[in-house]
């Protein structure tokens, strides 16, 4: 079966179990900006990053596919999804891990600039950061709006954008992996 199917040509898109609404519903642009953050945690993935980064990165992927899932499933349905789905456990996984990163001496000193320390890998990261908190804003307008799922997934998208944060301030600081991180001067 080809991937191009012509099943949206009409403006409408597959949701789980059926299930097809517009592409311009909020629902699809929640879907859309989780999405987009999976993509960006891509290119932060691959950026030459310090190497204890990239499986948080790895797991927050994993959890973000998880979480579409839950978005893409209507009210009407919650009670057949079965799949992986976002918990208080993921919740805290995130934040035990924030604190954890915190430990290594990350502080708030004021507003980041994205680049300004020249290391790739922690721009990537403020980029997925941006993205994470569009995807928080579509989640909430959707619970508003919709609701039908967990409200530990607006929580976890929520605690991504400051994991995120804290990981661009590691990425930045020099470690033994810095010389093979890419850097702009």
């Amino acid at each position: 079966m080809s991937i191009i199917t012509k099943r949206g040509d009409e403006g409408l898109t597959d949701l789980l179990f059926s299930k097809r609404i517009a592409k311009t519903s909020v629902r699809i642009q929640a879907l859309g900006s989780v999405d987009e953050l999976n993509a960006a945690l891509g290119l932060a993935r691959v950026s030459g990053m310090h190497d204890d980064l990239v499986p948080i990165i790895d797991r927050v992927q994993e959890k973000l596919v998880a979480a579409m899932g839950q978005l893409a499933t209507l009210p009407e349905d919650v009670s057949r999804y079965t799949y992986a789905a976002i918990t208080e456990a993921d919740v805290d996984w995130i934040e035990e891990t924030a604190t954890s990163l915190e430990a290594r001496g990350v502080r708030f000193t004021g507003w980041a600039r994205p680049g300004a320390e020249g290391a790739i890998g922690a721009a990537a990261l403020d980029l997925a950061r941006a993205v994470s908190r569009r995807a928080e804003r579509n989640a909430w307008e959707l619970h508003e709006s919709e609701g039908g799922f967990s409200e530990s997934v607006l929580l976890f998208l929520n605690r991504i954008s400051d994991l995120l944060w804290i990981m661009a301030r590691v990425e930045s600081t020099p470690n033994e992996a810095s010389e093979r991180t890419p850097k702009f001067s």
